[in-house]
């Protein structure tokens, strides 16, 4: 029984290999820290042994040097790929930062070590239950299915122009601020008013020193009506898959 051996099909599986454990590294929700990196290792083995059959197909061997370049390359590829799934997702975790500043919660903020985030209560809770909602509604196979979409648009070895990932990334940038806001707009609307109305009191009664209940009532406010936020994060989760899945699979 004689086994055949293909240099250019193992060649092909590394590649695709390194560019998906790059992108495993940095995109939510496999980022966070509480997932080995082993974890993440065998996962981009498998689905680069998935994609084998697609990046193997035009795929010739190389020398060392090129081989060297190319895998320099991927990592390249697969962090930018990553980064830009990292700031499309970076809107729920803004907008729980937004609730922290203005309910005055930001004072207690603290370093995350599972997250590599460092943020108040809001922040934090926030982050979590997104990354529980990708898991639980199988928006995570989404993030992968556009990221295996990538290796048809972008072979393995041949780089990455870098005009497209740019002008995707300016446009997420905006779009995490624009959503922040939409996000954690009702609670924020409803703290400036009391703030406003605490304002207005002090100015009519100096003596009542109505801001000494200013943090009282902004923290009652803030748990009263979080679950109004909590209500559209499904929704929020759900879309933001999708613009992943959007953004991976027009990368050219």
């Amino acid at each position: 029984m004689a086994l055949r051996f293909d240099p250019a099909w193992l060649e092909a599986v590394m590649l695709a290999g390194v560019r998906l454990v790059a992108f495993l590294v940095i995109a939510p929700p496999f980022s966070h820290n509480a997932i080995p990196v082993r974890v993440k290792a065998m996962l981009g083995l498998g689905l680069a042994l998935a994609v084998s059959p697609v990046v193997s197909k035009n795929y010739t061997s190389r020398s060392t040097g090129g081989f060297l370049t190319a895998l320099i390359l991927e990592i390249v590829v697969g962090v930018a790929l990553g980064f830009m799934v990292m700031l499309i997702f970076a809107a729920i975790q803004s907008a729980g930062s937004l609730v922290d500043m203005f309910a005055g919660f930001q004072m207690a903020q603290a370093f995350d070590p599972g997250a590599m985030l460092n943020g108040a209560q809001f922040t934090r809770l926030f982050q979590m239950t997104s990354l529980s909602l990708l898991f639980a509604s199988d928006g995570y196979q989404l993030v992968i299915g556009g990221l295996l979409r990538t290796f048809t648009a972008l072979p393995i070895g041949g780089g990455l122009d870098m005009a497209a990932p740019v002008h995707a990334m300016t446009t997420a940038v905006t779009q995490m601020f624009l959503a922040a806001v939409q996000i954690a707009g009702p609670l924020l609307v409803v703290l400036f008013l009391a703030d406003v109305g605490l304002g207005l009191l002090t100015r009519v009664a100096p003596a009542l020193n109505a801001f000494a209940m200013g943090f009282p009532l902004k923290i009652f406010l803030t748990l009263t009506l979080a679950g109004v936020v909590f209500t559209a994060l499904p929704r929020v989760v759900s879309v933001l898959s999708g613009q992943a899945f959007t953004s991976l699979a027009g990368v050219r």
